[in-house]
């Protein structure tokens, strides 16, 4: 299996992934990144403009966390949650002294909410599916109540479905009892508490068979933990840390530990360029610097971009983010 190879951030469309050459950036759009290292570029911009202006076949796989709902990061409800007056967004109460972060109510979506998840993530799709390599993978952050919108909407732009990872993470989502009603129904709870987040894994369909696919452009497949141990759909995980959150101040912020995973398995060949179109306080990118792959990411928000600029760096060396070895 080829090692880890330093590449054009955007590889031709037209070579096979090993002969990419610095040539290849004379395609690539003339916006300036907002912050860059060696292997890692950040652009502050709208992420479906963003990709209208990327050449065809030139990403490799893609790890993101959107918002699963898209209400709550709308600029009315975002300045809700920065001003801690809630909105969609949930405050809960301190728990055992400790102040939990904020959580989107997805619970409270109009049908015409949940129609809108659908209407976009097809048209992000459809914008992504070009400019991704054939066999490319593409990974999605999402909610139990809504990741089969997510899933159906990318079907719909054109990719295949490859099932979705599991990250196991106990929560404080759901399980309580009826609002106003605990002491005459103390035996019941509402919804389930919310044990797992699902991931909803695609990928753009492979030219010819995957060995074919795997010589050409390098993806197709995932890779695997080691000779003897492949990539599983299931990742025990925890809530991020309150260290790592004080590195990057974002409130889907993921833990680094369960990130560098799920990042290195999408790049079965170890080469490539990984994005991350909903980039926030650029842990994606950090995970990708630490497992050696170079990576693009695109955040509109330009306070967010703020954080990852100086984010980036420490999550990438973030001790605790170390995954356990690879056997």
């Amino acid at each position: 299996m080829p090692g880890v190879q330093q590449m054009s951030l955007l590889p031709h469309p037209e070579q096979p992934l090993a002969r990419s050459s610095a040539a290849a950036k004379a395609t690539a759009t003339t916006a300036t990144a907002a912050w860059e290292s060696e292997i890692s570029k950040l652009y502050q911009a709208d992420c479906i403009e963003w990709l209208g202006t990327q050449p065809s076949n030139s990403i490799h796989a893609v790890v993101t966390d959107p918002p699963y709902g898209l209400v709550e990061y709308d600029p009315t409800d975002h300045d809700k949650l920065r001003a801690g007056k809630g909105g969609v967004w949930r405050i809960p109460p301190s728990f055992d002294g400790h102040q939990r972060s904020p959580l989107p109510r997805f619970t409270t979506l109009s049908k015409k909410e949940l129609a809108a998840i659908s209407t976009f993530f097809e048209a992000w799709g459809k914008a992504l599916l070009p400019v991704l390599v054939p066999g490319a993978h593409v990974a999605v952050a999402s909610n139990p109540l809504v990741s089969f919108y997510v899933s159906a909407a990318l079907d719909a732009a054109g990719f295949e479905r490859r099932g979705e990872i599991v990250r196991l993470v106990q929560t404080m989502r759901g399980g309580d009892r009826p609002k106003g009603a605990h002491e005459e129904f103390p035996d019941v709870s509402v919804m389930p508490r919310s044990q797992w987040e699902p991931w909803v894994l695609v990928r753009k369909p492979i030219e010819g068979r995957v060995q074919d696919n795997l010589r050409k452009y390098g993806t197709g497949g995932l890779r695997r933990i080691s000779a003897t141990q492949p990539f599983g759909d299931v990742i025990r995980s925890q809530p991020t840390g309150v260290k790592e959150r004080a590195i990057a101040n974002h409130p889907s912020l993921k833990p680094q530990h369960f990130l560098r995973q799920v990042v290195r398995a999408m790049l079965p060949c170890g080469e490539g360029v990984v994005l991350d179109t909903f980039a926030g306080s650029g842990s994606t990118l950090a995970a990708a610097t630490n497992v050696g792959y170079q990576s693009i990411g695109v955040e509109r928000d330009a306070a967010y971009v703020a954080v990852a600029k100086d984010a980036i760096p420490k999550l990438a060396t973030y001790a605790n983010g170390t995954p356990p070895p690879w056997e």
